[in-house]
């Protein structure tokens, strides 16, 4: 099924310069040829859209995001200067349309975030549902930078080099972001999570 954006797309070759396949990609974006974009999203759409989904926390607002990131992308990629690597600009875009969706929808993000337990859990090593379901609601009640850095580097695992790239922010700042995400979610399991009974 063709995607909304490719519409936008013109027809053309593939670029040659580049002495690596990101080189070639970027060049061919940046050149508006639309098999670079098709191979663009083939290499880079399914994380655009686990990243989408965990920051907005609903599947079909995150296709659309996923949609405006690409249109945004193919308007902007002929100026793409290379001042960071070119798959880092990419998800920097697709999280901007995020933070954009988040903005305009001014209320808390839906408590069940799909994906985001198994992934979480299994950094924090529990399994234990009552912390399942706190770690959920609490991911979705994390400010957008906050729930961003963290879905960035406790799930996806990018560096904090490449999270201050992502959301424009110096390395400490993603450090700091991902820091009080953590510290956050922790005060939110001790409330929400009822102590275990110590076997008799």
């Amino acid at each position: 099924m063709t995607r909304a954006w490719e519409a936008l797309l013109p027809a053309g070759p593939e670029s040659a310069r580049g002495a690596s396949p990101d080189a070639i990609l970027q060049d061919g974006c940046r050149a508006g040829n639309r098999a670079s974009f098709e191979e663009l999203y083939r290499v880079h759409g399914a994380r655009m859209k686990s990243i989408a989904s965990r920051v907005l926390g609903d599947r079909t607002e995150a296709e659309d995001a996923v949609q405006d990131a690409f249109v945004n992308i193919f308007r902007s990629a002929s100026g793409f200067q290379g001042r960071s690597r070119f798959s880092t600009w990419i998800y920097r875009v697709v999280v901007n349309a995020c933070h954009d969706r988040l903005r305009r929808r001014r209320e808390t993000v839906p408590l069940d975030l799909p994906g985001v337990e198994n992934e979480t859990l299994a950094a924090t090593g529990s399994g234990d549902p009552a912390i399942r379901v706190a770690l959920e609601k609490g991911i979705g009640s994390l400010p957008a930078r906050q729930r961003s850095a963290f879905v960035l580097f406790a799930v996806e695992g990018f560096s904090h080099r490449e999270i201050s790239d992502i959301l424009g922010v110096s390395v400490g700042s993603s450090k700091t972001l991902v820091f009080e995400a953590k510290r956050r979610l922790a005060r939110i399991l001790e409330r929400r999570v009822p102590p275990r009974e110590e076997p008799s």
